[in-house]
């Protein structure tokens, strides 16, 4: 066979085989003047188009030019060809028999070209149609991201592809070698340049293994699949979602797959990048209807143990109340970010609030149904629990203190806010259980900038918030601060110094009980000891017991040093305390006067409205440990430091 030099000539394509073409093909806007013998030894389509035209034209050839060719040759059109003037052209060297090069980008193109063209091995043996099924099968199918490529090539071939099954091919091909891939290398963070879709040989991406994260070389592979994934179209990549949850498959690998996809459509998602790392930026209706999607079809079951997939739900929140998606959708995600919130930081919960409604800075009722996704969790898992379970109750309950120093800082930062209602404040104090938290230093501190960002709300509503921490559980230091904070009030400045003596007294109470084990332990060793050391060694007994005598002599005056420095503290505490007292007593007396004087109310009112009046006022209302005096163990305790006195 001659020697044949396909060359393109502007918008005109010509094989240059030394004889004058005498078919002319038109496909899009380019023109193929071609051969009528070498098209019809392969294609059944064009032998029925050619022998049905060319009874209409001359039988020879001789001495045409250009003109004269163009005016006697076959023309036949062939409109929106899959595949468009390439694959037409490449189908066109196939039928004069040059090599052409298949890949996983133009093989489902010349099967769909095959197909128009009717190129079929009944008609002509290693015919286009055979030589591309076995390229699928035996290369494209084989590889993950082939498959893939394939795929993205499907989009303008539709619906012809679907029709041949390449589609749904791909599609289970993908989802069954992403089951069986590594799913260590779909670990947390995903590398944010492969997520922009600059990805190198030598990128690194972080995975977890064994609860410890390293590098792997491998990044270079997990980023081309990635890469490959996200220029699929949102039909697409949503049947390749549905097949890989049909499959199975590991919950990491397909929210990783739904977060690459979103990280580079929809912009805003990370705080890091606020440009999607896609070229074109779809338009809002788009990205609502893809922010949807990504949030259906979220794993149920809790992300990795980093927070960078938290971080992500957080960005996708903020994106879903701007794009105002369904309240389902939205609901959804907060139930899933609540599964996980032990792994969200602060800057995560301060979401701005987005809507006019909203008077405060920031989301206050989000994150407050977000933490009741989260202790509802809890509650469930607390209920089905096995007695296998019961080994993690240790994990469980360091997953609410997280949560409740979480919650505390974040009370601390938008305490300052002069729109927050103290209902609100309450609330959100208020919903964690009491052992969420070790020390409520975190709350009191929030409470004190709440108190001092709103000194215009009333003496009740102090009392009220000021209520939400228990002052048994502050340390010595948040004690000390509180005794002195003239914001607080009264009845919480009493507590907090009734509980400061109590935690001096218990601290004294224990160095006197260790300085009196310590002598009787170290100093005196017991009779059966001393009489084997006499047996074994009578001369070494004094070197024994010496040092320990001087031991316990030095503990012991250390121990009287400490009592004596906290008996002074104990004296300027309990002053205080009993002038506190004193100024109570002298309040209740004088309720207790008004009560008695008949005829203060007017007619035909109720006479215990001084009362409430000046309760209100003054802030008596402490039927409690606190401030009265007959409580028993206030009464026992002085009892015991007066006899302790007069010993």
């Amino acid at each position: 066979m001659a020697s044949q030099n396909p060359s393109s000539k502007g918008q005109a394509w010509f094989c240059t085989t030394g004889l004058p073409s005498d078919v002319v093909i038109e496909v899009d806007d380019m023109t193929f003047h071609l051969h009528k013998f070498p098209l019809m030894s392969k294609s059944r389509k064009l032998h029925e188009l050619i022998t049905k035209q060319e009874t209409n034209y001359p039988t020879t050839t001789e001495d045409y030019d250009i003109e004269e060719e163009e005016r006697y040759c076959i023309h036949i059109p062939l409109p929106e060809f899959p595949g468009g003037s390439v694959t037409f052209e490449t189908a066109a060297k196939f039928c004069y028999g040059v090599k052409i090069e298949l890949s996983s980008s133009n093989v489902a193109p010349l099967r769909c070209a095959g197909e128009a063209l009717e190129m079929t091995d009944d008609y002509s043996e290693d015919n286009l149609i055979s030589t591309t099924e076995s390229f699928l099968s035996q290369s494209v199918l084989k590889s993950l991201r082939d498959s893939i490529k394939t795929l993205k090539s499907c989009e303008p071939l539709m619906p012809l592809a679907e029709t041949l099954g390449i589609v749904q091919r791909c599609i289970d091909s993908i989802a069954a070698r992403a089951s069986s891939a590594d799913p260590s290398l779909f670990g947390w963070p995903v590398n944010e340049r492969a997520a922009n879709g600059r990805t190198s040989s030598n990128q690194v991406l972080w995975i977890e293994n064994g609860g410890r994260r390293k590098a792997t070389a491998r990044a270079a592979g997990a980023d081309s699949w990635f890469d490959e994934l996200g220029l699929l179209s949102l039909s697409l990549f949503k049947r390749l979602i549905f097949a890989m949850k049909a499959q199975n498959l590991n919950p990491e690998i397909i929210e990783s797959c739904l977060i690459y996809y979103a990280k580079r459509y929809i912009p805003g998602i990370s705080r890091s990048n606020r440009k999607p790392s896609s070229s074109s930026i779809p338009s809002e209706s788009e990205q609502k209807e893809l922010l949807e999607t990504i949030i259906a079809n979220l794993p149920i079951e809790k992300s990795s143990g980093s927070s960078t997939a938290t971080r992500f739900l957080f960005g996708l929140l903020r994106t879903a109340i701007i794009l105002n998606v369904s309240e389902a959708c939205r609901a959804a995600l907060e139930r899933k970010i609540g599964s996980q919130l032990e792994q969200a930081t602060l800057d995560d919960l301060l979401i701005p609030s987005y809507s006019y409604l909203n008077e405060t800075l920031y989301d206050v009722d989000c994150v407050e149904r977000i933490l009741g996704y989260f202790l509802d969790g809890l509650e469930e898992r607390s209920a089905t629990r096995t007695e296998v379970e019961d080994e993690n109750s240790s994990i469980r309950s360091a997953e609410l203190m997280l949560v409740g120093k979480l919650i505390d800082g974040y009370l601390s930062e938008i305490a300052s806010d002069a729109n927050l209602k103290p209902e609100k404040f309450y609330e959100l104090a208020v919903a964690l259980p009491d052992n969420a938290r070790l020390f409520d230093d975190g709350l009191y501190r929030a409470v004190d900038v709440y108190i001092k960002a709103h000194p215009w709300i009333t003496e009740a509503e102090r009392e009220k918030i000021c209520g939400v921490m228990d002052c048994q559980k502050l340390t010595l230091e948040a004690c000390t601060h509180a005794a002195q904070n003239e914001r607080l009030p009264l009845r919480a400045v009493v507590q907090v110094l009734f509980f400061e003596q109590l935690q001096l007294r218990h601290a004294i109470a224990g160095t006197l009980l260790a300085s009196e084990v310590a002598p009787a332990d170290d100093g005196r060793p017991s009779n059966s000891r001393r009489e084997e050391q006499e047996e074994e060694d009578a001369v070494a007994r004094p070197v024994v017991v010496a040092p320990h005598a001087q031991d316990s002599s030095s503990t012991w005056r250390a121990a009287v040093r400490e009592n004596q420095v906290l008996r002074l503290d104990m004296d300027g505490m309990r002053s205080r305390v009993h002038e506190l007292e004193r100024e109570c007593s002298t309040m209740k007396e004088a309720i207790e006067k008004i009560d008695k004087l008949p005829n203060m109310g007017p007619p035909g009112g109720v006479g215990g409205s001084w009362r409430s009046s000046l309760t209100k006022k003054f802030g008596c209302q402490f039927k409690t440990q606190v401030c009265d005096s007959h409580e028993p163990r206030v009464v026992e305790g002085r009892r015991g430091r007066n006899h302790h006195h007069h010993q």
